[in-house]
């Protein structure tokens, strides 16, 4: 049909779906030699996987050379690729649903179970509802039926063959997938109990053998002509009113008896008043039976007069539905002109959804940073804004002196909003589409929620109640520590595991943790996305790393009051250490509450608290510092012996890396986040077992003495924040 109307490069997808169920497949390469594209392109192009999720660059290929796609959806991801990626017209091709209450806006909701919908109308202005039969948009939402264009279903060959034998006198039923398709064995059953004791065949792919005689499962295409010559009538089940399969028409064209049940989509063609048409299961075998004895006066009337199930699917037919249709499609694409609808600049925000700070602050820092350089470098630049809680103990404005002066920053609160509200928002918002949550929340600025930006990146999966759908999002996940240490309850925890299912996708920087995602979380590896690890450029990166071995008369031990941070070994350890190794150097402790670390009555403290009252070597040894400023914290750690790291697991500390900016070795626990770490700043860190406080010990009194070796500044240089950027914005410019 588009060569028909004056379509005549067409691409189409190579690699298919591995579902057996699958029936959109028949293609081949002969439309490549037809594309005048130059071949790298087409090579990119036919690599790539359509029906999931195409990467960018074949996008950008796509956009460059064609202007229409035709699709169907299969999951929600690919939809929302399309409609974000592809600058065109997106024919969506529609061919009726076998559930008469279930509409296609329904399904895209069933099909983002656990998720929440970040397409919209206004993002889909140059989507088509390309419905393959006049009516299936009546049952739309307004969004999608005001897109509905009529582009006929029809058969490439409409000529009766009239080769028909019927010396076979067996029922002839199309009923595929019965080992596990729970709609057709519903169909099966159908059709026995109607046709009892009559002679049949079931025809159709049977991907799992069947044990049932009748059953054909797959023939070759000789076999399946000899059939419809062969057999004595075709049974057609199905009364439904949107949807029609194939075989009723290949029946018709091989002039074989079709009987069918009325009140589906043949009526529609033309078969209201065919006399193989059926009101009842009674009469259908009531006309089989009388086919079957022979009674060639009804054989006669059914094979004279359904040729007019085939009218409507001619080409001729169809050609002026097409023409017409395809002239509206780049006619009104043309009028909406994507090309300056996307010259806007994009705005993406950055949020800290908790009043998170020390490591947690400047890593999101970082990241707003290395969104806006990675976008730069890439050729599209993006505003970026930080956003943060309305909070001033927590964000002084002194907090945001190393935020560059070209990254906006906003303080917000979060708002709540009941269902009801939430569907109001989304309306507004252009967002179409069932909300299944009771309670949704926004991040408030005071101005627009953040509705300005086209996509948030929540550095956290924290997150009290599902966001409000209005704009894609994605979470920036450090760690699944809750896999491994009690740190919250189990409603909690699926709390930060459904987050992460709603987001577009999640962002860890260690594969250890992309395994938790996967494993654990249960993300499909697709939404996983492992970007490296940002550091701050200072130390070796600025000339103030130090030259020589220091006389210092104390190590850092920085950390947090979280469960995880080994606290009671690490206490243990340095008891040991005192007492037992005549440790020399004091230990101070820096970060975010660790001046309250002998003060909170946090049960995982109690026992800190009891080594340290009873321990006059710890008592004078340990300094509790709090979390201090950058700057002052960048020169503590410069003038330190050594960097210590106690932690029982996470996503491993970028504190030894800047430990190591400074020339300052690390003493870290020995487990696999970390261990990637060191391999990736070559870092030749200390390890200690996080278990074991005798152990830790003993590697504290080694690390008073021993010669460790950090890394060149040319290793950082390869880790430096202009060259990670790029990885970020690779990944983020799939979601805009």
């Amino acid at each position: 049909m588009l060569k028909r109307v004056g379509v005549q490069e067409i691409f189409l997808p190579k690699k298919v779906p591995s579902d057996p169920t699958f029936r959109s497949a028949s293609v081949d390469w002969s439309e490549d030699e037809r594309l005048t594209i130059p071949k790298e392109d087409l090579a990119l192009l036919n690599a790539a996987d359509w029906y999931e999720e195409a990467d960018p660059d074949a996008w950008r290929i796509a956009n460059k050379h064609f202007q229409l796609v035709f699709f169907i959806v299969l999951n929600t991801h690919f939809f929302r690729s399309v409609l974000r990626h592809f600058d065109g017209a997106k024919v969506w091709r529609t061919y009726g649903l076998s559930d008469p209450p279930l509409s296609y806006a329904r399904l895209l909701s069933l099909f983002g179970w656990r998720k929440e919908p970040s397409w919209s109308a206004r993002g889909a202005g140059s989507l088509w509802f390309g419905q393959a039969y006049s009516h299936l948009a009546d049952v739309e939402p307004a969004w999608l039926a005001e897109r509905a264009i009529y582009l006929p279903a029809g058969l490439h060959d409409t000529e009766i063959q009239d080769d028909w034998i019927g010396s076979d006198r067996r029922i002839f039923f199309v009923c595929p997938d019965l080992a596990f398709n729970t709609y057709y064995q519903d169909v099966y059953r159908n059709f026995k109990r109607t046709f009892a004791g009559l002679p049949y065949v079931v025809a159709g792919a049977q991907p799992v053998r069947i044990p049932d005689n009748h059953v054909l499962g797959y023939v070759s295409s000789e076999q399946h002509r000899h059939n419809m010559r062969s057999f004595a009538a075709m049974y057609y089940h199905s009364s439904e009113p949107n949807h029609v399969h194939y075989h009723p028409f290949e029946a018709v064209r091989a002039g074989m008896p079709l009987v069918f049940m009325g009140g589906g989509l043949l009526d529609r063609l033309g078969g209201l008043e065919l006399p193989g048409r059926c009101k009842t299961p009674e009469e259908a075998r009531s006309k089989v039976e009388r086919i079957l004895a022979g009674d060639k006066r009804l054989i006669d009337q059914i094979r004279q007069s359904q040729a007019v199930l085939l009218d409507a699917l001619k080409s001729e037919k169809c050609e002026p539905s097409w023409r017409a249709g395809i002239e509206l499609i780049l006619k009104r694409t043309a009028e909406e002109r994507p090309e300056v609808l996307s010259s806007r600049k994009k705005r993406i925000a950055v949020i800290l959804p908790v009043a998170y700070r020390g490591g947690s602050l400047r890593g999101a820092k970082l990241l707003a940073h290395a969104v806006a350089i990675g976008s730069r470098q890439f050729g599209s630049p993006v505003d970026v804004v930080f956003g943060h809680l309305d909070d001033p103990a927590s964000y002084p404005d002194r907090e945001f002196d190393d935020l560059p002066g070209h990254i906006e920053r906003r303080a917000f609160h979060w708002r709540t909003m009941s269902q009801s509200e939430a569907l109001r928002a989304c309306a507004y918002a252009g967002t179409e589409a069932p909300l299944s949550r009771t309670t949704y929340a926004v991040p408030d600025d005071g101005i627009n929620q953040f509705i300005d930006c086209d996509l948030w990146i929540f550095v956290s999966d924290r997150l009290q109640f599902p966001i409000l759908p209005v704009r894609p999002h994605l979470l920036m996940v450090y760690d699944y520590v809750q896999r491994y240490v009690p740190i919250m309850n189990e409603t909690a925890n699926q709390r930060c595991i459904d987050r992460a299912h709603a987001a577009e996708a999640i962002m860890v920087t260690t594969e250890f943790t992309a395994n938790d995602a996967r494993q654990f979380a249960g993300l499909p590896a697709r939404k996983v996305k492992k970007v490296p690890l940002l550091v701050p450029e200072f130390g070796a990166t600025d000339g103030s790393a130090r030259d020589e071995p220091t006389s210092s008369e104390y190590f850092i031990w920085t950390t947090n009051l979280a469960l995880h941070k080994n606290h009671e070994n690490a206490l243990e350890a340095l008891r040991l250490y005192y007492e037992e190794y005549d440790g020399r150097l004091e230990c101070h402790v820096t970060g975010v509450d660790t001046d309250k670390l002998f003060k909170r009555n946090l049960p995982h403290l109690m026992a800190v608290r009891k080594i340290h009252r009873a321990s006059t070597a710890v008592q004078t040894g340990l300094k509790t510092e709090g979390d201090l400023p950058d700057s002052v914290y960048r020169r503590k750690l410069r003038d330190a012996a050594f960097l210590w790291h106690p932690g029982l697991i996470d996503n491993g500390t970028f504190s030894v890396v800047e430990a190591a900016s400074f020339g300052v070795p690390a003493l870290s626990s020995d487990y696999p986040a970390m261990r990637e770490i060191d391999r990736q700043f070559e870092l030749g860190l200390t390890w200690s077992d996080p278990n074991d406080p005798a152990d830790m010990a003993s590697r504290l009194k080694q690390m008073e003495t021993a010669q460790r070796s950090t890394p060149r500044s040319e290793v950082f240089a390869r880790h430096s924040l202009d060259r990670s950027a790029g990885e970020y914005w690779q990944v983020i410019q799939e979601f805009l």
